[in-house]
């Protein structure tokens, strides 16, 4: 679908080898603060994680997510390598139609989360979290009874997320069709700033509206350099991962690694509207019976109500001091104003309203369990 490898690898101290995105010489030129992030050397932030949070919420950013991973799947069986590996229902898709799902393993829990991209009558592409791209190759093939013919597209493919309610106008005169006519989570490959063969979806993680763009990247330079210029009366601005993080948890958007991983289930995790049972999939016997049994610990989100900040892997109590549960993620909300996290707590703990209390440096500080997302705007 794409040509045109980009693999410049920077070697850190370390001896690991970090890759650099196409857009790597941009983000310096824009001062960002880069860090290794999933075995990619990635913009952090620019001018300021809450101002890019609110840049996003209000106006537009622009993220690179070309560390993400791609995987073309192709043939007769393609559907049934997909159907055999996934939670969702795969067969609902048609042409230009992307469903989110994850992997389930064999012992209940997620071996990613993903989109599928039906591209056209037996192809689909796969996008797949940075840090899981050669665990989730890996899994596939090892369930993969019909020889599918797969693709790694994930070294030659950019990806930006073009973000926020300004989107669609920054977006629309730079393209050969109305990106407004597409709806979320549909796509169409057209021609973007005079380069053809690009993917234009109506998908993001932020919650704020707005399009992901997936291209060879080669022409990485042009479009961001197209973009930026055409978002300018508009107040676009580049955005860093961390934005990213804050935007998708006042959404309630679970994060790989965080939020869900290898032991806890799709059920568990407040995703059982991905999981259908209208098919057989790896481990689905285990989760239906969670599903009509009921599990012993939820995915929860909560709101402080006296001061602290909420961090991964802080415990999670009962007014007695007694562990119910553990803090996946947390943060200062920018658009809410307030400590907000998500976490695992025991399932008598997970109704709206529970109270409960985040062990903050040996100190109970009250929260409560609340309805997600958090952000309603």
């Amino acid at each position: 679908m794409f040509s045109f490898a980009f693999s410049n690898l920077k070697t850190m101290e370390t001896g690991h080898a970090v890759k650099q995105t196409p857009f790597y010489k941009m983000h310096l030129n824009l001062g960002a603060r880069m860090l290794p992030f999933a075995g990619y050397d990635m913009p952090i932030k620019y001018k300021g994680v809450n101002e890019e949070h609110e840049c996003v919420r209000n106006h537009a950013g622009l993220f690179d997510v070309s560390h993400m991973g791609e995987f073309i799947l192709r043939g007769p069986n393609a559907l049934d390598l997909i159907q055999k590996t996934t939670s969702n229902d795969a067969s609902k898709l048609f042409d230009g139609k992307v469903q989110y799902s994850c992997f389930p393993n064999h012992e209940g829990g997620i071996v990613d989360d993903l989109l599928v991209y039906r591209i056209k009558e037996e192809q689909y592409m796969l996008v797949v979290n940075a840090s899981n791209i050669e665990k989730d190759w890996n899994w596939l093939k090892e369930n993969d009874e019909w020889n599918v013919d797969m693709e790694d597209i994930s070294d030659r493919t950019a990806l930006l997320a073009l973000q926020g309610p300004m989107a669609t106008l920054i977006l629309n005169p730079l393209c050969d069709f109305d990106v407004s006519e597409l709806s979320y989570y549909t796509f169409r490959k057209g021609s973007l700033c005079g380069i053809n063969n690009v993917l234009i979806s109506a998908t993001g993680y932020t919650g704020a509206g707005g399009y992901e763009i997936y291209f060879d990247s080669g022409n990485a330079e042009k479009i961001w350099v197209e973009l930026m210029k055409a978002g300018e009366k508009y107040g676009l601005q580049p955005a860093g991962l961390a934005a990213r993080d804050t935007l998708r948890l006042e959404m309630g958007f679970c994060l790989y690694g965080n939020d869900i991983d290898d032991t806890t289930s799709p059920i568990e995790a407040g995703l059982g509207w991905i999981t259908k049972f209208t098919k057989e999939f790896n481990n689905n016997v285990s989760l239906r019976k969670q599903k009509e049994e009921g599990v012993l610990k939820k995915l929860v989100g909560f709101e402080l109500t006296e001061r602290g900040v909420p961090r991964k892997d802080y415990e999670i109590v009962n007014q007695d001091g007694n562990k119910i549960g553990i803090v996946t993620s947390g943060t200062m909300a920018p658009s809410l104003k307030k400590a907000i996290g998500m976490g695992y707590v025991s399932a008598n703990y997970s109704k709206p309203d529970s109270e409960i209390f985040i062990l903050i440096r040996d100190k109970l500080v009250p929260a409560k369990v609340v309805t997600l997302p958090f952000y309603k705007g």
